[in-house]
């Protein structure tokens, strides 16, 4: 399969700088959702880039390294679980999107999403379904933003040891609520995901 299949296809029609944008952190009970927004030279394509979720933690690492190393423009973004109760998940995850790709250095001509999502952008965009595993601009993206979250659970788990962010990174695991029936909740903890603890 031809990871660059979209980015060709934009390509022949004249777009210079297609952008990925990907998020990662939507399930989780603390944490914020953060989006990654990539613009990749198709001429020096990395190998192994995939669906972030397909990858090993320690691979994951080194590609992350490697696509920021080699972005011709790159920005990460994070909406935290204030801002996250405040308007929900989705319209959350739908700004940092698109902060993520309005704050690049260098404005793309063509956006690719994953998912089903529309964004208030002023730049053409097409959204593909499971598009981190089918378009390698996308793909990247998943990886730079799951690397930058997974990193920033683990500087959580320093601050609050008892949760075991650092295994969990913040999702709903057995492990996770009973951190949170024993201990209640911390700054980082989504209040609209966690209602039943409280």
């Amino acid at each position: 399969m031809d990871k660059l299949k979209y980015e060709k296809e934009l390509s022949a029609k004249g777009y210079k700088y297609i952008c990925g944008v990907d998020e990662v952190g939507r399930g989780p009970l603390a944490g914020p959702v953060v989006c990654a927004a990539v613009v990749m030279p198709l001429d020096d394509v990395i190998e192994g880039v995939d669906d972030s979720k397909k990858v090993s933690p320690k691979k994951r690492e080194v590609l992350s390294k490697e696509i920021l190393k080699r972005a011709i423009s790159y920005n990460i973004c994070r909406i935290e679980a204030d801002e996250i109760d405040r308007m929900n998940i989705l319209e959350a995850t739908k700004l940092c999107m698109k902060r993520a790709v309005e704050e690049l250095e260098i404005k793309p001509d063509f956006v690719l999403t994953d998912g089903n999502m529309t964004l208030d952008i002023e730049i053409p965009q097409k959204s593909i379904v499971k598009g981190d595993s089918l378009s390698y601009s996308i793909g990247a993206a998943s990886i730079a933003a799951k690397v930058f979250r997974d990193n920033l659970m683990d500087e959580y788990d320093a601050v609050y040891p008892e949760y075991g962010f650092k295994k969990h990174k913040g999702y709903g695991t057995a492990l996770h609520i009973q951190a949170i029936k024993d201990n209640g909740l911390t700054p980082i903890h989504r209040r609209s995901f966690t209602k039943k603890w409280q």
